[in-house]
């Protein structure tokens, strides 16, 4: 699996970790005919950029490979899709983040922001939150589900009635005009939803790959939606018939 923006080196690691899991050092500088102190190097860009964790003298996988597999696809549009999206976050605000690839790309660039407060289900922004400290993250509890590395269930539907935000920023599986956001997951269509409402403002980041596309569960209605950011491949006719339902399109190159 390609994953784009990284050299040839961190992709030998990527591929060996998905394959292996948590990897030595020892072995990976064995294998791929470098010193440790270069892999080490490579090790800290990969975990700056939230792909992999670093344990003692060793490195994992940061999530569940098949997250690995969704966040290669697109990976130009959606690192495009987050920065926009991170733009809109001024200092000093609380804002809620849900589970997603695209949606925890977000934290990368909220860099440089300050004071922040970040509510999520989502265990991708851990790596983000550990390398900003102005960032303040509030991990919502509940069952944990290793696939889409996040938390769902009653326990995290009720501690969320605590929180109101000024935006929350998510992902789905599809979108279309008639049914809305939609996902295959039950579960994660009801924290979507409870996060959407706790919000003054509610962003989609979406791909245009995922327009059209109708998963098993609604989440909620497009109308419901403030603003939609997506990349130049989503179709004019899509962008006018979605401003006309009042909702503010950003659309990045």
């Amino acid at each position: 699996m390609v994953m784009v923006g990284l050299s040839a080196r961190e992709q030998q690691i990527i591929d060996m970790l998905q394959n292996g899991g948590e990897i030595s050092v020892t072995t990976l500088s064995d294998q791929l005919g470098v010193s440790s102190v270069t892999i080490r190097s490579d090790l800290r860009a990969l975990e700056s950029k939230g792909i992999i964790l670093r344990t003692r003298g060793a490195a994992m996988p940061a999530y569940h490979p098949l997250l690995l597999e969704k966040q290669a696809s697109c990976r130009e549009e959606k690192e495009a899709i987050a920065k926009a999206a991170a733009s809109l976050v001024s200092d000093g605000e609380h804002i809620m983040i849900t589970n997603g690839t695209t949606s925890a790309l977000i934290g990368r660039y909220l860099l440089g922001k300050r004071d922040l407060h970040v509510v999520t289900n989502s265990s991708l922004l851990i790596p983000y939150a550990r390398v900003n400290s102005n960032i303040t993250l509030t991990m919502v509890g509940g069952e944990f589900r290793a696939s889409a590395e996040a938390t769902v269930g009653p326990a995290a539907l009720s501690q969320l009635d605590a929180y109101h935000v000024a935006y929350t920023f998510t992902g789905t599986d599809g979108f279309t005009k008639e049914h809305g956001l939609t996902t295959h997951l039950t579960e994660n269509a009801e924290i979507v939803r409870k996060m959407c409402n706790q919000a003054t403002k509610r962003v989609l980041v979406a791909d245009s790959s995922k327009y059209g596309k109708q998963g098993f569960v609604k989440i909620i209605p497009l109308q419901e939606i403030d603003v939609l950011i997506t990349d130049s491949g989503l179709p004019q006719s899509a962008v006018e018939e979605i401003r006309a339902m009042d909702i503010e399109v950003v659309v990045v190159q």
